[in-house]
């Protein structure tokens, strides 16, 4: 080997070893987590617990940045223009599946522009309503709703959210009609329930805290079985809607073209993260039902979940206003 060669095989070992030093270096900066929606809803509620959780277990800062609008598509679309380098996530929510079905042009593919980490958590909905709205259980709002179509309200976290959703097909599979007010983020949502400016919406059970509080009045859930922290409250079923399951979900999610080696790196800090003591006794009181998956998993979950909201929204005409 001549002296030219030489030098150029030290030169590509080295060029090597800086790369696998470099790969191995993730992460080496603070990582971004997005919420595409605004502070003081659930979104808000799970990410906070999360971001501190994966900063102990992947030893690096993990900040949380809001960039709310437009149903979440705004900072879904800004992480999907992102560089594909593991420091720009998204905490993807159940509304990541169902945005293509409402926005015709939302400048980014829910599916092909983004690579699955892993699933963090689910949340069953349910129906809230004002302390004083004369219903005090299910069937009696449905009786109102028939007697007076149109005059129930329910608010949401936005147009195209879950909440939103939950309360159209609900409307549907009722055979009632109400009328929907979108707020800017869930906390808004809320307040106007707490503030009577609407009759109810559905939520999590995390706002089982406010109904305690005298504020709000739980009346169904729309999971297969009660939850742990409302068991007095019934399931739909239970109230005589059958088959009306509804929950939220919570994923995370990188750019599309992120490495496999920073996908698997990232899989295993949220995986440790989700078995965090803090991290679990944070979000289960809140009535949160953590739910580790593969990326793998995820993947599938997001396309059944598109399928699903896409089959619901054609049914229910909903739109976005």
């Amino acid at each position: 080997m001549n002296m030219f060669m030489k030098v150029a095989a030290t030169a590509t070992i080295a060029l090597a070893s800086v790369v696998a030093q470099a790969a191995d270096a993730y992460p080496s900066k603070p990582i971004q987590l997005v919420i595409p929606y605004p502070p003081g809803g659930s979104a808000d509620a799970i990410g906070r617990p999360l971001s501190a959780a994966l900063a102990r277990h992947m030893d690096a800062n993990v900040i949380l940045e809001y960039r709310a609008g437009a149903g979440g598509t705004i900072g879904t679309r800004h992480v999907a223009r992102s560089k594909p380098d593991g420091y720009t996530l998204i905490l993807a929510l159940a509304a990541h599946s169902i945005n293509p079905s409402l926005y015709p042009d939302l400048q980014y593919d829910a599916m092909k522009d983004f690579s699955p980490i892993g699933k963090v958590a689910e949340l069953p909905l349910g129906i809230y309503l004002n302390a004083d709205f004369p219903a005090k259980n299910l069937q009696e709002l449905i009786s109102y709703a028939k007697k007076k179509p149109g005059e129930i309200t329910f608010s949401s976290a936005g147009n195209g959210n879950t909440t939103h959703l939950a309360a159209e097909l609900f409307a549907h599979t009722a055979g009632i009609k109400i009328r929907h007010i979108p707020y800017k983020g869930g906390g808004a949502a809320l307040k106007a329930v707490m503030g009577g400016d609407v009759s109810g919406m559905f939520d999590g059970s995390q706002t089982m805290n406010m109904v305690e509080g005298g504020r709000m009045r739980a009346i169904a859930f729309a999971s297969k079985n009660r939850i742990a922290s409302a068991p007095d409250v019934p399931t739909m079923e239970e109230a005589g809607l059958k088959d009306f399951i509804v929950s939220g979900w919570y994923g995370l999610l990188a750019p599309a073209g992120t490495s496999t080696d920073v996908i698997n790196t990232l899989s295993k800090g949220l995986s440790a993260a989700l078995e965090d003591p803090e991290f679990r006794k944070t979000v289960e009181t809140m009535g949160y039902e953590v739910t580790p998956s593969t990326a793998e998993e995820l993947g599938e979950h997001m396309s059944k979940e598109k399928k699903r909201w896409a089959d619901v929204i054609a049914a229910v005409g909903a739109k976005v206003e």
